[in-house]
């Protein structure tokens, strides 16, 4: 038996994740027989990058306190390498501070990725949770439930749609999109016609991983390990109107799923004019027209949903990531004449619209549609985008601050990852957008002025960092 030892040092991601991958691995020892390995073992930690051709900084760039190393090497032993993970491990929360477990402080602009729209430990979301939870938890969908009907109920009565279809994630929901779309336009195609089945999507955009929805996301490194993905998907620039209306027009498309805000592209709106053009032409083709509204929705742009600040309304809409305030959910929202053509047995999920998951979105959605909620939202995302201008507008490597509501991006001409490094090490959370050169910035809808100023003072001082990110690169 001949042994393998592999020895891996640190270096930093420079995909759009922008953060350090953290591997328990200082020496892997790979027992094989042949070519099968038959036993590994980690002995202690350092850290690697999932991208080839990385640039490697100090072995000792990264000091890990016990607990942190303790759980970190525990995660590498035993969950998929997927996640390039910052090193941090969270612990409790409060509003819109975390917690992690050497008892370090942040100010949690991440959210969970736009998810716990109203922070952490909010008292009425718990006892809605609570409460549920001595009642019924799960039965599936082979029967009805109270919490499930009461919010398919209120999210058709506060939105364009007659019916809701749910579903677990916005991967999911993206997923059954694609299906109804498809089964539309084989239900309604007459004398003997080939149904449309293509699909249209945009630059910088992204819908999901599994592999319909994979197949709408723009960014190709995100489908290539994975190709062949679903077929039929053009790609064209986003807010190109004559492109699409052109492809519209030929009659071979089943559906356009676009997101009337960009986020993990970069933080990019769309025009009126834009969506206009592309609802337009699906009326006169009997193309679908589909919002991906799983980011931008549910109040984060200061209206309930985003397209409504364009008064451009779609055929289906897809929703998650907010509407449970942290528990996996996801929604299609249909027109009552996409749902006409769906029938017993065409889609379906085990899980999806558990009691216990729609009593928690009805807490969410009762908090955040009610008008005065909206408006908050509206009255400190222009507060902090002004604040933003005035104290990193100077800075010669911000090129733009652009976005609406608590959805807003800081585009830069250098890597964002030094810049959100820093402002971690100073106590503040923030994500990466686009090609990695965007700050996204996606607060709990409930955070302050106070913690919004905090916030910008953080990336003011953070950034000087930038300026030996542009040395490094040049």
């Amino acid at each position: 038996m001949n042994a393998v030892h592999i020895c891996l040092n640190y270096s930093t991601c420079q995909s759009s994740c922008n953060v350090p991958v953290f591997f328990n691995i200082d020496r892997l020892s790979i027992s094989a027989r042949g070519k099968r390995a038959t036993r590994i073992s980690c002995q202690r930690v350092v850290t690697a990058c999932l991208n080839v051709g990385a640039e490697a900084p100090p072995t000792n760039a990264v000091k890990l306190g016990k607990k942190t190393k303790e759980v970190i090497e525990s995660e590498a032993k035993f969950l998929v390498g997927t996640y390039a993970r910052v090193p941090i491990v969270l612990e409790r929360g409060e509003g819109c501070k975390l917690y992690d477990v050497e008892g370090k402080e942040y100010l949690d602009l991440n959210s969970g990725i736009a998810v716990n729209a109203l922070g952490h430990g909010d008292a009425d979301f718990l006892k809605a949770l609570n409460e549920q939870a001595k009642m019924l938890i799960h039965v599936s969908n082979v029967c009805y439930s109270l919490p499930q009907v009461k919010l398919a109920e209120k999210l058709v009565n506060c939105s364009f749609a007659d019916c809701v279809f749910f579903a677990n994630s916005g991967t999911e929901a993206n997923e059954a999109a694609i299906k109804f779309a498809r089964k539309f336009q084989r239900h309604t195609c007459a004398d003997g016609k080939e149904p449309a089945t293509e699909f249209i999507a945009f630059s910088n955009s992204f819908h999901g991983r599994t592999l319909g929805a994979l197949a709408l996301t723009s960014k190709e490194k995100y489908r290539a390990p994975f190709e062949p993905v679903m077929p039929g998907v053009t790609f064209l620039e986003y807010g190109n109107s004559q492109a699409a209306v052109d492809l519209i027009r030929q009659g071979k498309i089943a559906a356009v799923f676009v997101e009337p805000i960009q986020g993990e592209g970069g933080i990019y709106s769309a025009t009126k004019e834009f969506l206009e053009s592309l609802r337009n032409a699906c009326d006169e083709t009997g193309a679908l027209l589909v919002f991906d509204e799983v980011q931008c929705g549910l109040g984060r742009s200061g209206y309930l949903w985003a397209h409504e600040a364009y008064d451009v309304f779609p055929d289906i809409m897809t929703l998650a990531k907010p509407l449970a305030g942290g528990l996996p959910i996801g929604a299609v929202l249909l027109s009552q004449k996409v749902a006409s053509a769906i029938n017993h047995g065409d889609h379906g999920s085990t899980f999806a619209g558990s009691p216990f998951v729609t009593a928690a979105a009805l807490s969410v959605l009762d908090r955040v549609s009610k008008p005065d909620f909206l408006a908050s939202v509206s009255k400190k995302g222009s507060f902090f985008k002004e604040l933003l201008k005035q104290k990193l507008g100077g800075n010669r490597h911000v090129r733009e601050i652009r976005g609406v509501g608590l959805i807003i991006g800081i585009d830069l001409d250098v890597p964002a990852s030094p810049l959100v490094d820093a402002c971690r090490d100073s106590g503040l959370l923030v994500l990466t957008a686009g090609k990695g050169n965007v700050v996204r910035i996606v607060p709990p809808l409930i955070i302050s002025e106070q913690e919004l100023e905090l916030a910008a003072d953080i990336l003011h001082r953070a950034l000087p960092v930038l300026d030996e990110a542009k040395h490094n690169q040049g």
